[in-house]
């Protein structure tokens, strides 16, 4: 199933000032905007200091969530959180600590986690056999293991509640692999996977999870990665259009949404070959 975003209108504005370094575990939170009602749907959203991340935020604003927003850089987020009721709760996922820290945060914050938004990421681009095995573990820590860490945190809560989603950024890396991005491709087909066993595995307790893959969207609305893209890229989904896609698999309870144009969601489903060869035109 093919779902489409609404277009750039919830990109964040462009960010020309430089990044800070990490902040640390959160100790304090802060509101922004008009004041936080705790008997609105509570949103978690990681990697919502840019791109894709702070678009999603964005648009579960403009719906009256109330908003748990994560990242590693405290002003970006302040950015983000702007003219929201959003509470900003930096945190570094890839210590060792950082996700329980972060659940815990949240928890005692709203109470409540309806939705986690998933979205903390990066990446590394060249041949494998230069990749150094610290950039090989990074990559592993942050992609993977940190977000299947929060997802155990916060999980029990929603069951006990009877409800809640856990949405999972995909990529077309853990679909077919793509050369230069082995690590990279390697932790979103365990996320993948990880979707697949989880949906089976929660039937009958009233929690969900999407698997959303944003299809070829724009590079800067990623984490950076660790070099080059090769190719310039055309037809790239701006970071609001797959934030329009992830709103609305959450909106209608889907377990599966792309954000990608849909010719290539059909020839995905009709054979990975074909899907391949369009996945390297269009990207």
């Amino acid at each position: 199933m093919t779902l489409t975003g609404s277009g750039p209108a919830y990109d964040p504005p462009a960010d020309a000032t430089p990044r800070r370094a990490g902040a640390p575990a959160p100790a304090r939170t802060r509101v922004y905007g008009p004041e936080r009602r705790l008997d609105r749907r509570v949103a978690l959203v990681t990697g919502a200091s840019s791109g894709i991340g702070a678009a999603t935020a964005r648009r579960f604003a403009m719906d009256g969530w109330q908003l748990l927003l994560n990242g590693r850089d405290r002003y970006r987020l302040e950015r983000t959180a702007a003219g929201t009721s959003a509470v900003v709760l930096p945190a570094d996922l890839a210590a060792p600590d950082g996700p329980r820290l972060l659940a815990r945060s949240a928890l005692h914050t709203t109470g409540r986690i309806d939705v986690l938004v998933a979205g903390a990421g990066i990446g590394w681009t060249g041949p494998f056999d230069t990749m150094p095995h610290t950039d090989i573990d990074r990559v592993l820590t942050l992609d993977l293991n940190a977000t299947l860490h929060l997802v155990r945190e916060v999980l029990p809560t929603m069951i006990a509640a009877g409800r809640g989603r856990v949405v999972l950024l995909g990529a077309r890396e853990g679909r077919t692999g793509v050369p230069r991005e082995a690590v990279h491709s390697a932790a979103r087909a365990g996320l993948a996977a990880f979707a697949e066993a989880l949906r089976r595995e929660l039937r009958g307790t009233g929690v969900g999870v999407t698997l959303v893959d944003p299809g070829p969207a724009d590079p800067e609305s990623r984490t950076r990665r660790g070099g080059p893209r090769d190719g310039s890229g055309t037809g790239l989904l701006t970071p609001g259009h797959v934030a329009g896609t992830i709103f609305e698999a959450v909106a209608h309870h889907h377990d599966e949404a792309y954000a990608g144009p849909a010719v290539q969601d059909r020839a995905r489903g009709i054979g990975p070959g074909l899907y391949r060869r369009l996945r390297d035109r269009f990207t």
